[in-house]
């Protein structure tokens, strides 16, 4: 790939207001177009010409609108099984609700999950009310193998990152990990947090069997407020942690239970929330369909920007910033399968100091313990590469 249509001014709002800054975190916080300030405000319109009858517009229209483009990016059947959440940490604890309540439960995952899940894991571990299981996600090589060996044996549930947060490893195939699980009664889970809109995912295969976690944050490009829960038909059916809005849909279905639940996703959903985040999104998703942007050429454009920067840094031969530092090494973009996702992940004790010197000459980049995370974006462009690496170059620490 050696080049792309420059998409620069279609966030010129935000890099006009960051003039001077170098934003490299697309993977944490992707600046936001600028057809999700209109959106914004249209949504701040709704309610102010709505009032309490804003709630219709947004179950009857704005909801259906972005489970349709969820659904359509992700290959799902049915784009009722989405629910909706203003954090993924709200779902996470629905699904932990889930679990058997007479025994422990026994759940099996990863040393690389976000801290929404990693640190709630934790806390339930410490007073015995969860029994866990890690697996190393190093190294990658064989982690695959690993996980499913693991998998083989009987858990309550399964929970791993399609593309894991402090690395950039991601998982390329998503059917063969789900069918390493053979009990049909555990719950499988896919953080997707890295994955949606960064890289071309399809979940048909495992629509009736996986949980999938995601939301707008990162390249929904869409902010806060507008997570989302892939929900499987059937599984699960009555999560513990239930808020009012689980039992729209659900007079139709209503049992003798004491408690109803709507029978599709909406039996994972909340209470009360603030919807401006699904007005982004759908502002963002609308604007991709039409200038015909699919996660494809948004991952495909990622890559050539990573392949392109690492070949900048092995010139320049900055120190900390060769191919022998990367967390995925830079050989893995050589591939056939595709092991990365659109950010870099470079490993060092320093990584924290780096982080601090970068901010104050304006470089926004983001640290996860000892590895220092560079994102790529759709308002970068290949022609912006050597400014990067120059501007890293003038500011990294002696």
């Amino acid at each position: 790939m050696t080049g792309f249509t420059s998409l620069k001014s279609h966030f010129s709002r935000a890099l006009e207001a960051g003039a001077g800054r170098l934003h490299l975190a697309a993977h944490s916080h992707h600046l936001w177009p600028n057809v999700t300030r209109d959106a914004h405000m249209q949504a701040w319109q709704d309610a102010a010409t709505d009032w309490d009858a804003k709630w219709s517009r947004v179950f009857d229209t704005i909801i259906p609108h972005a489970q349709r483009h969820i659904a359509r990016h992700l290959g799902l059947p049915d784009p009722s099984t989405i629910a909706f959440a203003p954090n993924t940490h709200e779902f996470v604890l629905r699904l932990f609700s889930t679990l058997p309540a007479h025994r422990v439960p026994r759940v099996l995952t990863t040393d690389s999950e976000f801290h929404s899940f990693s640190r709630q894991a934790g806390r339930l571990a410490e007073d015995g009310l969860i029994d866990i299981t890690t697996v190393p996600t190093t190294p990658f090589d064989d982690f695959p193998a690993r996980f499913a060996a693991s998998a083989a044996h009987h858990h309550d549930m399964v929970f791993v990152s399609q593309v894991f947060f402090d690395s950039g490893y991601a998982i390329s195939d998503l059917d063969a990990l789900v069918a390493a699980v053979p009990h049909p009664d555990t719950i499988i889970v896919v953080d997707g947090y890295h994955g949606f809109m960064a890289r071309p995912t399809n979940l048909a295969g495992i629509a009736n069997r996986a949980f999938y976690l995601a939301g707008g944050y990162k390249y929904a490009m869409a902010g806060e407020g507008a997570c989302f829960l892939v929900c499987p038909p059937g599984v699960a059916p009555r999560p513990r942690d239930t808020g009012w809005y689980a039992a729209f849909g659900a007079l139709a279905s209503a049992t003798d239970a004491a408690i109803v639940y709507a029978p599709d996703g909406a039996r994972f959903m909340g209470a009360t929330f603030d919807p401006s985040g699904l007005y982004r999104l759908n502002a963002a998703m609308d604007w991709l369909q039409d200038i015909g942007v699919e996660p494809i050429q948004i991952h495909a454009r990622a890559r050539a920007l990573q392949a392109a920067f690492i070949d900048a840094m092995d010139a320049a031969a900055l120190p900390g910033f060769g191919r022998d530092a990367l967390v995925v090494p830079g050989a893995k973009a050589a591939r056939k399968n595709d092991d990365r996702g659109n950010f870099l992940a470079y490993r060092s004790p320093h990584a924290a100091r780096w982080q601090a010197s970068l901010a104050a000459g304006g470089v926004v980049t983001d640290v996860r313990g000892d590895v220092l995370r560079l994102g790529f974006g759709l308002y970068h462009d290949l022609a912006d590469v050597p400014g990067m690496v120059a501007r890293i170059a003038a500011w990294r620490p002696r």
